[in-house]
């Protein structure tokens, strides 16, 4: 007989998440396939991950640090007199 089963691994056992009907002493031969989930920790910094580029090519980057520039360059600020 041929099962899928969902298990987790905890202090050095492997525990089925699923009910089991097995006898006592059986034994099995076991395949492993991880089952990477993300922590909800990581869930921001994922989420800016898949965002990366998003702006790229619709605006020109080395023109918009250009005019970012020229406009500190402009100064409202009355002189001061000392």
């Amino acid at each position: 007989m041929e099962r899928t089963i969902r298990v987790r691994f905890s202090h050095g056992v492997i525990k089925p998440l699923e009910k089991v009907e097995f006898s006592e002493g059986e034994e099995f031969t076991v395949t492993i396939h991880e089952i990477h989930e993300k922590p909800k920790k990581k869930f921001f910094r994922d989420a800016l991950k898949a965002t990366a580029g998003g702006w790229k090519n619709l605006v020109d980057a080395e023109e918009l640090k250009r005019n970012i520039y020229a406009d500190r360059l402009i100064s409202t600020r009355t002189e001061v007199k000392l």
